[in-house]
């Protein structure tokens, strides 16, 4: 039976090697990105609350729009766009068309302007009524 001071000696060793490895794999990945890769700015994310760490390159990723069913693309720059400029999550993936976006937006402009106006005629009610 090891003591403890042996024991935090072997787990000091066993984290040690364990963090050797992960940086070495990481100058693996790091030394061929994939073709047509950016590289991530990660001093430009919006902070996260997760214990996976960030990729180091977007990559253009296929998607299925949710809506109409048309295949594209979200490309590198788009994400790089979407994670670095508009603190967008780094683990969020494209999920509607751009035409399909834009009649979800104003969707939910139109969903907007009638429940304000509800709430402004529910107010004028009330103030009359006082």
């Amino acid at each position: 039976m090891n003591s403890n001071k042996q024991r935090r000696k072997e787990l000091k060793a066993a984290r040690s090697q364990r963090a050797k490895h992960q940086k070495q794999a990481k100058i693996a990945w790091q030394k061929r990105p994939p073709s047509g890769a950016i590289a991530v700015d990660h001093s430009k994310l919006a902070p996260n609350n997760s214990y996976t760490l960030p990729p180091d390159y977007y990559t253009d990723q296929p998607f299925t729009c949710r809506d109409c069913g048309v295949e594209e693309v979200w490309t590198a720059e788009r994400q790089q766009w979407w994670c670095e400029v508009a603190k967008g999550s780094i683990f969020s993936t494209a999920i509607r068309c751009r035409a399909c976006r834009k009649v979800e937006r104003d969707r939910k402009a139109e969903a907007r302007r009638i429940h304000l106006e509800g709430v402004a005629k529910k107010r004028a009610r009330q103030q009359a009524g006082d």
